[in-house]
């Protein structure tokens, strides 16, 4: 079982960049897809991003495409999305999640591993 903790949250005023961090610990984490989603208040959890084992291959939601970018790290046993020109749509709970399948998945039913989420607020 792999546990995620997600960090690097917080708050920023609208135009401004995060970066969040997920780290994995338990197992390696280099032969699973990983995501990032969002959780906004009273909505459901929604697909942000998703990068391939090797992270050569990234897919992303519309509404980040250009703005955000997913990496990974397999030495560090990390993932991290980077958050550029945010928007107060953006504001959420930002989760990883960990694919455990071989699967090329961006539905959260598709990750079987999550961390406990970070909150990001974006100010206007």
């Amino acid at each position: 079982q792999v546990h995620l903790v997600e960090s690097g949250g917080g708050l920023v005023q609208a135009g401004g960049s995060l970066r969040l961090s997920c780290a994995a610990s338990g197992r390696a984490i280099s032969s699973n897809v990983m995501g990032w989603f969002r959780q906004a208040s009273g909505n459901g959890r929604e697909f942000v991003a998703v990068i391939s084992w090797s992270g050569g291959r990234t897919y992303y939601a519309d509404s980040v495409k250009g703005r955000f970018t997913i990496s990974r790290d397999n030495a560090k046993n990390t993932v991290y999305l980077q958050m550029n020109s945010l928007k107060p749509e953006d504001t959420a709970v930002y989760f990883c999640a960990a694919d455990p399948s071989t699967g090329w998945g961006t539905s959260p039913a598709d990750f079987g591993s999550w961390g406990q989420g970070t909150q990001v607020t974006v100010s206007s």
